[in-house]
């Protein structure tokens, strides 16, 4: 199947110069590229029509789980008929091993997976290696080691029907895949038999699939696993494995020696060393952990051996998601002024703490091949490249010199923010009469200092001088920050104030004024590239307004200025030409519409009155329902929730035991 864009909207503005440049180099074989899109541009809606166009299988890198989670979101309302998959950390909680000298404190690995991403992630990975029509967006965790495409490829399972069954090998194969047989709990990546059918419940879906046999496959069906009905009549269907790790008996084998072998080598090296201590615990670890493997074929901490498992050489890269896609694909890096420079520090970041366990006895020096790919791995792997960002990062700028595309008009006509740079004297005065003409106006002010604690202070000043204000910060809980906006947004106050309210994913059109304090201040908080984007929050409204509170004029703030202001000589003259009048953007924010329904089922109340409302009678009706709110939650991608939910839940189970 191709890839079909389905969308009501037509490119518009600086859209289709961009969607055919970024075409015409893909075809040509440009390697790298840039799509310099202003905010609120529609970078998004011409990453779909470069997609559309050139017909490749795509990877899209955000760098962070909200990003991803919107994404994902869009795509799949962009390509209805196509495989939208999902990849991020399967992680709802994860604390990785650890040891710390100083106190001789070791901090075993403890992690809670979010069993519904771990099912997109197999999902993706089997959509990737099936169809052709597979994009997958991905946080950067994409680069972390996972199991090799060859094996995935080779444990995966096509059914087909009137194909001749032997039952005994079909549930030996089943069992080779990690497929467990239970007949009392049937869920994902589990099996049952019963008479002359098979019931399977896939690692990657919510549904099961029904085998009735004979001498041959007689139906296979794909079933709604809630109401046990039928859902459709299959003529095949592709069984993927329940694991990226899986491995067979002979490569388990293999890998045992192989462990073996380095533990005697790095035993009698601890030993010369006069390291006695690490040397009896490492062996003592590695061998308990070498009997798991032979028992069962997995043992905790297994991914510390993956070099083993793989048959990889000593340093060699990781295999990661990059590998499941086929030569000719495309890779999209949005918010890459953000995304490369996290790609670029993983390897460090996880090979101090490994090397840490590794000098103390806790891990094999093979535990270091068990990584995130370093930045000249992921450069030499990866394809035909497109950074995508309102302000690119130096790295994207010097790589695509002669493949810059900028795309600075809006289909909208709005127009980059209009920037004043004012003096420190009277400062607060000035913004307070800035903030009530603009309340006047309905129109809100988005107003950013330097420190958690001089938001919270500016903001108790405000309510002093009758100024309705209110801050917010990453200390916050995520469903009180996102209250706090949306109480923005509907009009109860008028001045937002905050540290780095791009973290928070806030675009209100509401926002005509965004004052920035300080801003001639030395940091990442105030270089040219956060000023750029911090400012394109004022451009969704048509009065736009940045002012720049400093007494000196910075390099960072010289450059953001220009830069804007050449971008808004040519918004404005487009505008000029085509007749066109900015209006202020009207949009409704799903995200804050779910997380009223979720008051509207009382989700809330129920996690704050819990301990208030609960007897030895109700206990188990109310972790029944605690059970059903966490799953919804990490379905709708709200893993903060979920983590709440899953927390109270685990209080109340003890509670019951107790």
């Amino acid at each position: 199947m191709n890839f079909k864009l389905v969308s009501k909207f037509k490119p518009k503005g600086d859209q289709p110069k961009a969607i055919k440049q970024l075409v015409e180099n893909v075809k040509k074989g440009v390697s790298n590229q840039t799509l310099l899109g202003v905010t609120g541009s529609g970078k998004t809606f011409t990453m779909a029509n470069l997609i559309a166009s050139v017909q490749k299988p795509t990877l899209i890198i955000s760098p962070n789980k909200v990003l991803a989670a919107q994404l994902y979101s869009e795509f799949k309302t962009f390509f209805p008929h196509n495989h939208i998959e999902y990849f991020i950390s399967y992680y709802d909680y994860y604390q990785p091993e650890a040891y710390i000298p100083q106190t001789d404190t070791y901090i075993e690995k403890d992690a809670s997976i979010n069993e519904h991403i771990d099912k997109l992630r197999i999902k993706a990975t089997s959509s990737v290696l099936n169809f052709k029509d597979t994009i997958v967006i991905a946080s950067v965790s994409c680069i972390y080691n996972i199991g090799s495409p060859q094996n995935f490829e080779k444990f995966s399972f096509l059914i087909k029907k009137d194909s001749e069954f032997d039952r005994t090998k079909f549930t030996e194969r089943l069992v080779n895949m990690g497929y467990t047989r239970n007949e009392m709990e049937f869920k994902r990546g589990n099996f049952r038999l019963r008479g002359n059918t098979i019931d399977i419940h896939p690692s990657d879906s919510d549904n099961f699939i029904r085998i009735t046999t004979s001498d041959k496959i007689e139906s296979i069906s794909e079933m709604d696993a809630i109401n046990i009905s039928e859902i459709k009549s299959l003529k095949e269907f592709i069984l993927s494995p329940t694991s990226h790790f899986i491995t067979d008996i002979y490569d388990i084998e293999i890998a045992i020696d192989s462990i073996k072998k380095e533990l005697e080598e790095r035993y009698e090296q601890l030993k010369k060393s006069g390291k006695d201590l690490y040397a009896e615990r490492l062996k003592q670890k590695t061998n308990y952990d070498i009997e798991m493997l032979k028992n069962t074929g997995f043992c905790h901490g297994i991914e510390n051996y993956s070099r083993h498992l793989t048959q990889r050489l000593p340093g060699s890269r990781p295999i990661c998601l990059l590998d499941y896609f086929p030569k000719d694909y495309l890779l999209l890096i949005d918010e890459s002024h953000i995304s490369i420079p996290q790609i670029r520090g993983m390897y460090e970041g996880d090979r101090s703490r490994k090397q840490t366990l590794i000098d103390y006895g806790f891990r094999l020096p093979s535990a270091l091949d068990n990584r995130p790919l370093k930045f000249e791995e992921f450069e030499e792997i990866r394809p035909q490249t497109v950074f995508v960002s309102a302000t690119p990062g130096p790295y994207e700028l010097s790589i695509s010199r002669q493949n810059i595309i900028e795309q600075i008009i809006r289909p909208t006509g709005l127009v980059d923010p209009e920037v004043e740079v004012v003096g420190y004297e009277n400062q607060i005065s000035r913004l307070i009469k800035e903030i009530e003409e603009r309340a006047k106006r309905k129109e809100r002010t988005l107003v950013l200092t330097l420190t958690k604690k001089m938001s919270e202070d500016l903001s108790k000043f405000f309510a002093e001088k009758k100024i309705k204000a209110r801050y917010i910060h990453s200390s916050m809980d995520t469903l009180e920050r996102l209250e706090i906006i949306d109480s923005f947004r509907k009009g109860d106050f008028d001045a937002l104030v905050g540290i780095n309210l791009l973290r928070e994913g806030i675009d209100i059109p509401e926002v005509s004024l965004v004052a920035i304090l300080n801003a001639d201040a030395s940091g990442y908080l105030r270089n040219k590239t956060t000023l750029i984007q911090i400012s394109g929050r004022a451009a969704r409204n048509s009065c736009g307004k940045v002012i720049l509170f400093a007494d000196t004029l910075t390099q960072a703030i010289k450059e953001a200025v220009e830069e804007m202001e050449r971008r808004r000589k040519i918004q404005m003259e487009y505008n000029r030409k085509n007749k066109i009048t900015p209006k202020t953007i009207k949009k409704n924010f799903v995200i804050y519409e779910e997380l009223k329904k979720q008051k509207d089922r009382n989700t809330t109340k129920t996690i704050e009155k819990i301990y208030s409302e609960i007897n030895g009678e109700n206990i188990n009706a109310v972790i029944t329902e605690l059970e059903r709110q966490m799953k919804e939650a990490a379905e709708n991608l709200n893993f903060e929730l979920a983590i709440e939910l899953r927390d109270r839940i685990k209080i109340l189970k003890e509670m019951k035991v107790k």
